[in-house]
């Protein structure tokens, strides 16, 4: 399995990812490669990261000087709160502008990292290290930044290219089955908004990527994945129009998350395979997705076993709580809820062209679950 790269245009600044199986210990010399004048280095860890793969990247950056923040991540840790404690972090060991953040984690260490990045000294160097299968196919690539609100998920941030992207597949061989569903979530949502031939291929190997045993398709997908995004990130980098596609699925996902106070009986990966059957399933309601190919999306579902029904983890009860976190997407304008939604599979709505409202929204999940 060979090493590969892509990289990700945009109007602020192009910057590369490199896939590979063990290309950890490369991380340093891709520092020199990439940047200029960097002498000290943030190091910010999810803790759950084996110890033997963080001891392989600090030795990647033996020549600088290196300072470790560890986390233990969760949605609460994505807050100005734990934003500001590293910020200070970085003051008192005097970083300045040239040096560099590094983030060793998952899509919530990723976010939190960037946007510290983003705003510390108005803009520092930024290295993204995704070590889950979710943040090397989402989390990573297009600048998004962001932290937490008690209004909801990811309302305050901003966007903020790396200096490049390193996505080492041997990072994903320890992660449970559930984080592989997670990241699952994310291609499958590439292939549903743009991609119909991927769709068809991922209906062959899914099963082979869930249970992560081959690796060459496994690559295979994550760069395929990337791919797409880049394309999308290329044309519109700050979500003006075409880049809301990639939130199909998510304005549900957020409201799932929201209302289950962002606890772990439902990660992010699993809120966003909810909400896109939920879109896929009002997107039939309404006549906009043929029965054809919704009957493809639920029969790919029941294949790999993927959530589908929220009943599962709601009650008719949490529907109010649910919309109230929907009710604060970034998308939505004239006081309704804005979905994105697909037409067909491999071919995306409109971007602004579907809304509802709330009493309405309430209605079609009450009916289709409850």
């Amino acid at each position: 399995m060979s090493n590969s790269k892509i990289t990700v245009s945009t109007k602020s600044k192009n910057y590369p990812i490199y896939f590979g199986s063990g290309i950890l210990k490369k991380t340093g010399k891709l520092i020199q490669k990439n940047s200029t004048n960097i002498k000290k280095i943030c190091l910010i860890v999810d803790k759950k990261i084996p110890p033997k793969k963080q001891k392989i990247l600090l030795a990647s950056l033996r020549k600088y000087q290196t300072k470790i923040c560890k986390f233990s991540t969760n949605e609460k840790t994505k807050s100005l709160k734990v934003a500001e404690k590293i910020i200070n972090n970085l003051l008192e060991n005097n970083f300045d502008r040239s040096d560099c953040i590094i983030a060793f984690g998952g899509g919530i260490l990723s976010d939190l990292s960037a946007f510290i990045a983003s705003i510390y000294k108005r803009g520092i160097n930024f290295v993204n290290i995704p070590t889950t299968l979710l943040s090397q196919v989402d989390a990573s690539i297009g600048g998004k930044t962001a932290v937490n609100s008690s209004y909801g998920k990811n309302l305050i941030g901003t966007f903020y290219q790396p200096n490049f992207v390193l996505a080492d597949t041997s990072l994903l061989n320890s992660l449970p089955k559930r984080e592989i569903v997670c990241g699952y979530a994310e291609i499958l949502k590439h292939s549903l908004i743009l991609d119909r031939k991927f769709f068809f291929w991922l209906n062959k190997n899914g099963k082979k990527i869930i249970e992560n045993k081959d690796k060459k398709i496994l690559q295979d997908a994550i760069i395929k994945s990337c791919k797409i995004k880049s394309k999308i990130v290329k044309k519109d980098e700050k979500e003006k129009n075409l880049r809301m596609i990639l939130n199909f699925g998510h304005t549900f996902a957020h409201g799932f998350e929201g209302a289950s106070n962002f606890s772990k009986k439902l990660n992010h990966g699993e809120a966003v395979l909810l909400g896109m059957i939920t879109a896929s399933k009002l997107a039939y309601d309404k006549k906009i997705l043929s029965n054809k190919d919704f009957a493809l999306i639920k029969k790919h579902y029941n294949k790999l076993n993927l959530p589908m029904k929220i009943n599962k983890f709601f009650k008719l009860k949490d529907l109010n709580k649910i919309i109230y976190f929907m009710k604060k997407d970034k998308k939505n304008f004239n006081k309704k809820i804005n979905l994105i939604l697909i037409k067909k599979i491999g071919r995306f709505n409109k971007p602004d062209s579907f809304t509802i409202e709330d009493k309405k929204l309430k209605r079609f999940l009450s009916r289709v679950y409850f």
